[in-house]
Protein backbone atom coordinates (compact mmCIF):
# COMPACT_ATOMS: atom_id res chain seq x y z
CA UNK A 1 0.00 0.00 0.00
CA UNK A 2 2.95 2.43 0.85
CA UNK A 3 4.29 1.49 -2.93
CA UNK A 4 0.68 2.44 -4.53
CA UNK A 5 0.65 5.93 -2.28
CA UNK A 6 3.89 7.03 -3.53
CA UNK A 7 3.05 6.29 -6.86
CA UNK A 8 -0.16 8.05 -6.66
CA UNK A 9 1.95 11.32 -5.18
CA UNK A 10 4.63 11.44 -7.98
CA UNK A 11 1.88 10.89 -10.25
CA UNK A 12 -0.27 13.93 -9.39
CA UNK A 13 3.18 15.80 -8.79
CA UNK A 14 3.91 15.36 -12.25
CA UNK A 15 0.84 16.70 -13.41
CA UNK A 16 0.76 19.94 -11.47
CA UNK A 17 4.70 20.49 -12.03
CA UNK A 18 4.17 21.74 -15.62
CA UNK A 19 1.85 24.34 -14.58
CA UNK A 20 2.95 25.23 -11.52
CA UNK A 21 6.31 26.03 -13.47
CA UNK A 22 4.90 28.26 -15.57
CA UNK A 23 3.01 29.92 -13.03
CA UNK A 24 5.97 30.37 -11.40
CA UNK A 25 8.01 31.97 -13.96
CA UNK A 26 5.41 34.36 -15.12
CA UNK A 27 4.66 35.74 -11.64
CA UNK A 28 8.32 36.17 -10.79
CA UNK A 29 9.67 38.41 -11.80
CA UNK A 30 6.87 40.50 -10.34
CA UNK A 31 7.83 39.56 -7.43
CA UNK A 32 11.78 40.44 -7.89
CA UNK A 33 11.33 43.70 -8.57
CA UNK A 34 12.58 46.39 -6.37
CA UNK A 35 11.01 49.75 -5.46
CA UNK A 36 8.08 51.60 -4.17
CA UNK A 37 5.00 50.42 -5.41
CA UNK A 38 3.17 53.18 -4.49
CA UNK A 39 1.81 54.73 -7.82
CA UNK A 40 3.54 58.00 -8.89
CA UNK A 41 1.93 60.95 -8.82
CA UNK A 42 1.18 62.27 -12.10
CA UNK A 43 0.67 66.06 -11.61
CA UNK A 44 3.94 67.45 -10.04
CA UNK A 45 7.49 68.12 -10.69
CA UNK A 46 8.06 65.31 -12.86
CA UNK A 47 6.27 66.08 -15.63
CA UNK A 48 6.80 69.91 -15.49
CA UNK A 49 10.42 70.20 -17.55
CA UNK A 50 9.54 67.98 -19.99
CA UNK A 51 6.16 70.03 -20.29
CA UNK A 52 8.48 73.14 -20.69
CA UNK A 53 11.22 71.80 -23.07
CA UNK A 54 8.31 70.78 -25.43
CA UNK A 55 6.90 74.26 -25.53
CA UNK A 56 10.60 75.25 -25.99
CA UNK A 57 10.84 72.90 -29.02
CA UNK A 58 7.95 74.18 -30.51
CA UNK A 59 8.51 77.94 -30.14
CA UNK A 60 12.19 77.03 -31.47
CA UNK A 61 10.25 75.69 -34.27
CA UNK A 62 8.06 78.51 -34.85
CA UNK A 63 11.17 81.00 -34.68
CA UNK A 64 12.76 78.58 -37.68
CA UNK A 65 9.67 79.05 -39.72
CA UNK A 66 9.81 82.99 -39.16
CA UNK A 67 12.96 83.21 -39.89
CA UNK A 68 12.76 80.85 -43.04
CA UNK A 69 9.98 83.22 -44.34
CA UNK A 70 11.90 86.35 -43.67
CA UNK A 71 14.77 85.39 -45.43
CA UNK A 72 13.53 83.44 -48.25
CA UNK A 73 11.17 85.28 -50.92
CA UNK A 74 8.75 82.88 -52.79
CA UNK A 75 7.84 79.50 -51.90
CA UNK A 76 10.78 78.68 -50.39
CA UNK A 77 10.04 80.21 -47.19
CA UNK A 78 6.53 78.98 -46.72
CA UNK A 79 6.29 76.51 -44.11
CA UNK A 80 5.34 73.55 -45.71
CA UNK A 81 7.94 73.81 -48.11
CA UNK A 82 10.60 74.94 -44.64
CA UNK A 83 9.31 71.60 -43.37
CA UNK A 84 9.49 69.11 -45.74
CA UNK A 85 12.32 70.27 -47.79
CA UNK A 86 14.74 70.29 -44.54
CA UNK A 87 13.34 66.75 -43.97
CA UNK A 88 14.11 66.03 -47.57
CA UNK A 89 17.90 67.15 -46.79
CA UNK A 90 18.53 65.04 -43.50
CA UNK A 91 17.07 61.45 -44.82
CA UNK A 92 19.51 62.38 -47.90
CA UNK A 93 22.39 62.87 -45.47
CA UNK A 94 21.38 59.90 -43.60
CA UNK A 95 21.34 58.11 -47.01
CA UNK A 96 17.45 57.11 -46.50
CA UNK A 97 17.11 58.12 -50.02
CA UNK A 98 13.88 56.08 -50.65
CA UNK A 99 12.05 58.04 -47.65
CA UNK A 100 13.41 61.30 -49.33
CA UNK A 101 11.81 60.83 -52.67
CA UNK A 102 8.59 60.01 -51.16
CA UNK A 103 8.67 63.67 -49.03
CA UNK A 104 10.46 65.11 -52.47
CA UNK A 105 6.74 64.20 -54.08
CA UNK A 106 4.89 66.09 -51.25
CA UNK A 107 7.47 68.29 -51.51
CA UNK A 108 6.51 69.10 -55.39
CA UNK A 109 2.61 68.73 -55.00
CA UNK A 110 3.39 71.57 -52.50
CA UNK A 111 4.85 73.79 -55.01
CA UNK A 112 7.52 74.14 -53.70
CA UNK A 113 11.36 74.84 -55.42
CA UNK A 114 12.93 71.63 -56.33
CA UNK A 115 16.08 73.84 -56.75
CA UNK A 116 16.41 75.02 -53.00
CA UNK A 117 16.60 71.38 -51.95
CA UNK A 118 19.64 71.03 -54.15
CA UNK A 119 21.07 73.91 -53.15
CA UNK A 120 20.83 73.25 -49.55
CA UNK A 121 22.13 69.66 -49.53
CA UNK A 122 25.23 71.42 -51.65
CA UNK A 123 25.73 73.42 -48.83
CA UNK A 124 25.57 71.06 -46.06
CA UNK A 125 28.28 68.81 -47.42
CA UNK A 126 30.47 72.16 -47.06
CA UNK A 127 30.18 71.28 -43.04
CA UNK A 128 30.49 67.70 -43.12
CA UNK A 129 33.58 68.27 -40.43
CA UNK A 130 31.39 70.26 -38.34
CA UNK A 131 28.71 67.90 -37.92
CA UNK A 132 28.82 65.61 -34.67
CA UNK A 133 25.91 62.75 -34.43
CA UNK A 134 26.45 62.96 -30.53
CA UNK A 135 25.64 66.47 -30.39
CA UNK A 136 21.64 66.42 -30.08
CA UNK A 137 20.91 69.38 -32.67
CA UNK A 138 23.84 69.78 -34.49
CA UNK A 139 22.51 67.98 -38.31
CA UNK A 140 19.15 70.11 -37.86
CA UNK A 141 20.75 73.48 -36.94
CA UNK A 142 23.10 72.69 -40.10
CA UNK A 143 20.42 71.64 -42.73
CA UNK A 144 18.27 74.97 -41.00
CA UNK A 145 21.69 77.05 -41.79
CA UNK A 146 21.84 75.63 -45.13
CA UNK A 147 18.23 76.24 -46.02
CA UNK A 148 18.15 79.73 -44.83
CA UNK A 149 21.21 80.47 -46.95
CA UNK A 150 22.70 77.75 -49.14
CA UNK A 151 25.70 79.70 -50.00
CA UNK A 152 26.70 79.62 -46.08
CA UNK A 153 30.36 78.71 -45.51
CA UNK A 154 32.09 76.62 -42.81
CA UNK A 155 32.90 78.91 -39.87
CA UNK A 156 36.80 77.29 -40.38
CA UNK A 157 36.63 78.79 -44.26
CA UNK A 158 34.61 81.93 -43.17
CA UNK A 159 37.74 83.10 -41.29
CA UNK A 160 40.38 81.97 -43.70
CA UNK A 161 38.28 84.20 -46.58
CA UNK A 162 39.44 87.38 -45.46
CA UNK A 163 42.83 86.74 -46.17
CA UNK A 164 42.77 85.57 -49.87
CA UNK A 165 42.29 88.13 -52.51
CA UNK A 166 38.70 89.87 -52.92
CA UNK A 167 38.29 89.42 -56.24
CA UNK A 168 36.03 86.56 -57.49
CA UNK A 169 37.39 83.42 -59.32
CA UNK A 170 36.30 83.64 -63.08
CA UNK A 171 33.74 80.74 -63.44
CA UNK A 172 33.42 78.63 -66.83
CA UNK A 173 31.21 76.28 -68.26
CA UNK A 174 32.03 72.63 -68.22
CA UNK A 175 35.85 71.75 -67.29
CA UNK A 176 37.62 74.06 -69.27
CA UNK A 177 40.05 76.29 -67.24
CA UNK A 178 39.71 79.90 -67.91
CA UNK A 179 42.29 82.19 -69.49
CA UNK A 180 45.08 84.16 -67.69
CA UNK A 181 47.15 86.18 -69.32
CA UNK A 182 50.20 84.59 -68.29
CA UNK A 183 48.82 81.07 -69.46
CA UNK A 184 48.00 82.63 -72.81
CA UNK A 185 51.26 82.23 -75.70
CA UNK A 186 52.17 85.35 -76.78
CA UNK A 187 53.49 85.54 -80.26
CA UNK A 188 57.10 86.19 -80.60
CA UNK A 189 57.93 89.63 -82.52
CA UNK A 190 60.31 88.42 -84.83
CA UNK A 191 60.14 85.42 -86.21
CA UNK A 192 63.30 82.57 -85.87
CA UNK A 193 65.22 82.17 -89.38
CA UNK A 194 65.11 78.14 -90.05
CA UNK A 195 69.06 76.87 -90.11
CA UNK A 196 70.22 75.08 -92.14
Amino acid sequence: MGLRVLRLRNLILRHLAAPGLVLLLAVGPGFAQSGDNRPQEQSGKPGAPNQNDAAKDNQHKVDEFAEAAHAINGPGGNPECVWLGRRVVQLMYRDDLDTAFRHVDLYDRFGCPGGHIQAAFRCLTRFLAEIDDKVPRSLSDHVHTCWINPQAQPQAAAAAAPSAPSSPAPTTAGSAAPATPAATPQPSPTPASPTK
